[in-house]
């Protein structure tokens, strides 16, 4: 179907507040952009799970997945958070906030959860005994240090697949952490890795402006 057929359909059905067009990855890079008004139009338990669901397909080293979500919809959580955010006003604003952090500690204590399973019995073991010994021996500073490079990559699809699902978002790396632990009960070894404000935007905010492709690669 094509966008202007889902978008009739929308209008004659009465879904057109929450409706979007899918958009193909490339679109979504080429469209996507931080906005900061946001329309008072709910974001489902469906578009959440299908957004975090899709999130998680992200890579990382030895399929860790330290990556973590705190979704915030309630008002009156939002609006402790913006406080925290000296003030943004998109996180007061956004119908949901994700606070998106790193839980190394988290992800150590459930090493079976990450191991294939289709891993014979003693490969299983010996991962798990390699994975230990690794980070075992790093410091529970610098295993967050490493949670949360993992934990940007998940970021960076959390944000395509939002505009490709017809959300928009703003990332912020603004804010206290340690109040925003504290509002949301996130441990305090956990790294926060960005407040998402995500919605449907009430304005187009600006374009896009990036630098040439001569200007930051090189080809040998």
């Amino acid at each position: 179907m094509l966008a202007h057929d889902i978008a009739a359909d929308a209008l004659l059905t009465g879904e057109h507040e929450t409706a979007s067009p899918r958009l193909s990855a490339a679109d979504a890079a080429l469209a996507r952009h931080s906005v900061r008004s946001y329309r008072d139009v709910p974001v489902t338990d469906d578009e959440l799970h299908r957004l975090l669901e899709l999130t998680g397909r992200a890579p990382s080293a030895f399929n860790l997945q330290p990556w973590r979500f705190a979704v915030v919809r309630d008002q009156q959580a939002k609006d402790q958070l913006r406080a925290a955010a000296y003030g943004q006003k998109q996180v007061g604003e956004a119908p949901v906030v994700i606070a998106m952090y790193a839980d190394m500690e988290d992800t150590m204590a459930h090493l079976d959860e990450v191991v294939h399973p289709d891993l014979p019995a003693d490969k299983k073991a010996g991962t798990i005994a390699m994975l230990t010994n690794t980070f075992g021996s790093m410091t529970t500073e610098a295993r967050g240090v490493w949670a949360n490079a993992q934990s940007n990559i998940a970021l960076g699809y959390l944000l395509l697949i939002a505009k490709s699902e017809g959300f928009d978002t703003s990332p912020m790396l603004g804010f206290q952490a340690d109040q925003v632990k504290q509002i949301l009960g996130v441990p305090a070894t956990a790294t926060i890795t960005a407040l998402v404000a995500l919605g449907r935007g009430a304005d187009d905010g600006f374009r896009s402006h990036r630098h040439s492709i001569e200007r930051v690669a090189t080809f040998v």
